[in-house]
């Protein structure tokens, strides 16, 4: 497990990069594909502690009406079995992962176009003149380690400041999680 910090190269305001991915529910997803207000996506996967971490705080994001949670699991399946997309499915029929989408980026062309590193890897969209643009890329919250408790949530305001039509002003720092295994 090597921990790595994102160093994405979008900045505030531009455009999210298109994809066209295969979700575990055999649907088709682009960004289109979401009516919400705010789109987080997040580079994760299964079997990194960093990422499993912040399983429940996602479900938690997915039950909210404007936002939609979208999961996008890069990693190399052959090298790391569990991040297969029936090990995917699993983690969804289990109730484990309820987001609003959980993609496969078998290529991982699509993590690289985010400039995605780590898992996870939050990238916060708000809707504006009908594209998705850029609001947030940083820490989830302030639990740096998977067996940290986190106190302050900073996905959350910045959701929030989304939803308000407000600029996100916070800045904690990059993402942190075990690096994407690519194919």
């Amino acid at each position: 497990m090597a921990l790595q910090e994102s160093d994405s190269e979008l900045e505030a305001g531009d455009v999210a990069p298109d994809f066209e991915l295969p979700g575990v529910d055999g649907e088709t997803y682009t960004l289109d594909s979401f009516d919400a207000d705010a789109l987080l996506v997040v580079f994760t996967c299964n079997h990194c502690p960093y990422a499993q971490a912040k399983f429940d705080l996602l479900n938690e994001l997915a039950e909210n009406e404007d936002v939609a949670v979208v999961g996008i699991n890069a990693n190399d399946a052959e090298e790391y079995p569990e991040d297969s997309v029936e090990k995917m499915r699993d983690l969804v029929a289990e109730g484990r992962i309820a987001y609003d989408a959980y993609l496969r980026d078998e290529s991982a062309e699509v993590a690289r176009a985010y400039g995605a590193v780590c898992t996870p890897d939050p990238f916060l969209f708000r809707r504006e003149d009908g594209a998705y643009r850029l609001a947030y890329h940083g820490r989830l919250d302030d639990a740096l380690g998977p067996d940290e408790e986190a106190t302050e949530f900073y996905i959350r305001q910045a959701i929030d400041a989304v939803r308000a039509g407000e600029p996100v002003d916070i800045d904690p720092g990059p993402s942190r999680g075990c690096g994407i295994k690519w194919p």
